[in-house]
């Protein structure tokens, strides 16, 4: 490498150090500026800190004293704009009592009490996306967010009932079914001739149980749907509710086994089961071989008179 080049990479390296030391020591100052409440100083040095060097921590940390400096002004409509930039980037972040007064936690658990269950929405419609793409390691993750989320003290009194309630077993459901299906079995290996006979075997081997694929294993084509009914929901229903029944079809497109992994309600669920055995599919296939394979189904029961 040339000394020209040389010099501009440890050049744009002294940009990026210099960048980073700024907004370090500027959070220096305003801690201490706010410690000191000069709040209106402390604000006027966060409006002059860059936003391209700030590390998630760093804005985190930046909303934070943003909104201890404004909630101390009075200028709660501005404080709370703040707090909320911290949940958003951050809600799983819960400040350390000992970083703020009484008062300023108040508000923090207010604000997040607002947002996480708009958050804990997004989130879950997220990993339901990836999950119907196919993309079940991002799907699992994301469910797992929304399973954390829901752990929160701040909305243990909101996830207690819908429809958080059947979000948060869906969620559960639809990670068990993405955690899985992001391991796939192995493909069936193709029988390679032999130049010698193999000898003859004494004691027949035990049979070997075909292996059930998942959505998203590599070279295989899932089955289709020729005929998927559920039944109506007998009864009248005031909450709309949602299930998951796995199915497992065979090599003909029958269902060889369906179970329930999130139910709907006890007589439904009975209704739902006796259903699939009337479903019928074309296999999916492998390697041009039909093969078994594993399904999940969603079920919605909407509110009578509700589209």
């Amino acid at each position: 490498m040339t000394s020209k080049r040389w010099c501009g990479v440890l050049g744009a390296w002294c940009v990026v150090l210099g960048v980073t030391t700024v907004a370090q020591e500027s959070l220096a100052t305003v801690r201490d500026l706010y410690a000191s409440a000069a709040y209106e100083d402390a604000l006027s040095v966060l409006g002059k800190m860059p936003e391209s060097s700030r590390s998630p921590d760093e804005a985190r940390a930046m909303e934070q004293y943003r909104a201890f400096c404004l909630l101390a002004l009075g200028r709660s409509a501005e404080a709370e704009r703040a707090i909320a930039s911290v949940v958003e980037g951050q809600p799983a972040y819960r400040p350390v009592d000992n970083d703020m007064s009484p008062r300023v936690r108040a508000a923090f658990i207010d604000v997040r009490k607002k947002l996480l269950p708009q958050i804990i929405e997004r989130r879950y419609s997220d990993a339901k996306g990836a999950f119907d793409r196919r993309e079940f390691m991002a799907a699992a993750q994301g469910f797992q967010q929304v399973i954390d989320l829901m752990n929160d003290p701040d909305v243990a009194a909101l996830v207690g009932q819908p429809p958080l309630s059947d979000m948060r077993v869906l969620a559960k459901g639809f990670h068990d079914l993405s955690a899985s299906a992001a391991t796939p079995p192995p493909l069936p290996s193709v029988p390679v001739a032999e130049s010698t006979p193999p000898p003859v075997a004494t004691v027949p081997p035990p049979p070997v149980q075909p292996a059930v694929y998942t959505a998203g294993a590599a070279g295989v084509m899932p089955p289709v749907t020729i005929h998927q009914e559920l039944p109506a929901f007998p009864g009248v229903i005031t909450i709309g509710k949602t299930g998951i029944i796995e199915v497992v079809i065979d090599e003909n497109g029958f269902v060889e086994s369906a179970v329930m992994r999130v139910g709907v309600s006890p007589n439904y669920d009975q209704l739902a089961l006796a259903a699939t055995k009337t479903w019928r599919y074309k296999p999916a296939v492998a390697n041009g071989v039909p093969v078994k394979f594993r399904k999940a189904v969603q079920i919605t029961v909407r509110v009578q008179g509700r589209s």
